[in-house]
């Protein structure tokens, strides 16, 4: 941005701002609070209306990178963590149900059942103890520069009506200026994008590819309550060239968190991953649980299946990208939380010793990737052939193959929709599927519609002249908020409305839009999904 753009905001300095109070951030900024024994200056900032709002994972915590952090946590009983007790994995047909062997990475022994937005506010009282600042609240919304180095964020004005004028609550934007930035925003940050197409961050990796998680927490009968299971399944209701599968955790108080992962890179436009979830939902290895229980919560979030080999160059001047802004999940363990906060960790330390790249080359986080590098991209064989060559990969080649298979754009792979068949799905029973209003009500979304519209369009012509006579339109399908819609005038015009009100900022339109036509931006600070122990 110029100076003159810049002129309204009034700014702070410090010396590290962290960009996101998920795992990653949150983490970074406990450890910061450790080596700085108080001599550090240190914000973080989040878009959500408090720590946690904007959270979302399954989730099983392998807790390897909090007992490195915080070795009492278990003894500080802040959030509730239910140790793993049994796993199974399933392969589901539409009628039956079989038990898979279970690879040893996929085994849960010494991992705990949590809510990820319990453990979010966790970190963060711990670092608030340590004398770091956290601001919720506050969307960072462009990025500072002096030359090619960054020095900082400016946070979005509040208060500004859909026209960008002021109304009578107007609160202006800040420059947050440090000497370190990390932005630690998770899957397919907005500034994170910025940094990587300024920098060129992507140009010696793969592009990323992602899949769309969908969430429901359930209260389910204590009869039928196993605290400490955990359950996958791959299979039916996608056919086997769709990558996606589901997971149900038990844990305390009688709560299930359910859920379904639709990867990205799916093909058929008519697709529509939050009706695959209902579907799932019917299977007669499911119904039973959760016909007597009430739902409590949903949302959904992206998240990346890259791996190693879509991972970017990831610092640069003043500052580096951390967590899933990266993409450090470990897709066949299922688990990503442990090396986002290790990532976290270890760019913290280099605020003192440099080097975070190589400090992160050395450690455990790029070995585990590298080890399981293959097996992601292998699904694109087909569900079978790819759980043969993960099985062959994983007990036999133990990630030393002398290959790496190559990850693609998940935009890219739609087919035409008079190509493909159209998917019909069932009709929702009320009891344990529901239709998408109903269930986003349940995530709680705050949003003043009088405020600059955060999805873009950059050139709003093609959402009917491409993805509605070619395409059928697949936003429609793909998002989990039902915030975009074709509606048609009195003349029978179609006309796409975007429903911004919606938003639970899981991001997979800024993903999957075939022509990346749509950006996603930061709606203003606080608004958004208001995730209650998901």
């Amino acid at each position: 941005m110029g100076k003159a753009q810049r002129a309204n905001h009034c700014g702070m300095e410090f010396d590290v701002i962290i960009v996101g109070a998920g795992p990653a951030g949150l983490a970074a900024a406990v450890r910061l609070g450790q080596l700085g024994q108080g001599q550090l200056n240190i914000a973080v900032i989040d878009k959500g209306a408090a720590v946690g709002a904007h959270i979302l994972s399954g989730a099983v915590l392998d807790t390897r990178a909090l007992d490195e952090l915080i070795p009492d946590w278990r003894e500080k009983k802040a959030f509730t963590a239910t140790p793993v007790t049994e796993d199974r994995f399933l392969w589901l047909t539409e009628t039956k149900s079989f038990r898979l062997p279970l690879p040893k990475l996929m085994q849960n022994h010494g991992n705990v059942i949590i809510s990820l937005g319990q453990l979010c506010g966790f970190l963060a009282k711990q670092a608030e103890g340590l004398g770091v600042n956290i601001f919720p609240g506050f969307a960072a919304t462009d990025i500072l520069y002096e030359g090619d180095r960054v020095v900082g964020v400016i946070t979005g004005d509040k208060g500004v009506d859909r026209f960008g004028k002021p109304k009578t609550q107007y609160q202006p934007g800040m420059e947050l200026r440090a000497k370190h930035t990390f932005f630690a925003e998770g899957c397919r940050g907005s500034l994170s994008q910025k940094l990587m197409a300024r920098f060129s961050l992507r140009e010696h990796s793969d592009p990323q590819t992602y899949a769309l998680g969908i969430k429901e927490l359930w209260e389910i009968p204590s009869a039928l309550h196993q605290p400490g299971l955990v359950m996958h399944s791959v299979g039916w209701p996608l056919d086997r060239a769709t990558y996606g599968g589901s997971f149900l955790y038990h844990f305390a108080d009688n709560l299930v968190s359910i859920g379904w992962v639709t990867g990205l890179d799916y093909s058929n436009p008519y697709l529509n991953p939050y009706e695959e979830f209902q579907r799932f939902k019917t299977h007669k290895a499911i119904y039973p649980l959760l016909a007597q229980g009430k739902r409590i919560a949903y949302g959904a979030r992206t998240l990346n299946e890259g791996g190693f080999q879509s991972i970017p160059q990831l610092s640069f001047p003043g500052g580096l990208l951390i967590g899933c802004a990266a993409g450090f999940l470990n897709v066949p363990k299922i688990k990503g939380i442990h090396n986002a906060m290790k990532s976290g960790m270890i760019a913290a330390e280099s605020v003192f010793t440099g080097d975070y790249m190589g400090k992160l080359r050395q450690s455990w986080v790029l070995k585990e990737l590298h080890r399981v590098r293959n097996i992601r991209p292998a699904m694109r064989m087909g569900l079978l052939p790819g759980l043969l060559y993960a099985g062959l990969d994983m007990l036999l080649l133990r990630g030393r193959a002398p290959w790496t298979f190559k990850n693609h754009a998940d935009h890219l792979q739609l087919k035409l929709a008079g190509t493909v068949k159209k998917i019909d799905y069932p009709k929702h029973d009320n009891k344990v599927t529901f239709d998408l209003l109903t269930s986003l009500f349940l995530a709680h979304v705050q949003y003043d519609e009088n405020q600059p519209y955060h999805l873009k369009l950059k050139d709003r012509a093609l959402a009917i002249e491409v993805n509605f006579k070619k395409y059928a339109s697949p936003e429609q399908r793909y998002c989990p908020a039902g915030v975009y819609e074709i509606v048609f005038d009195g003349n029978n015009h179609p006309r796409l409305q975007i429903n911004g009100g919606n938003c639970i900022h899981c991001k997979a339109c800024d993903i999957k839009d075939p022509l990346q036509n749509i950006v996603w931006t930061p709606s203003e600070g606080g608004s958004g999904p208001g995730y209650e122990g998901m």
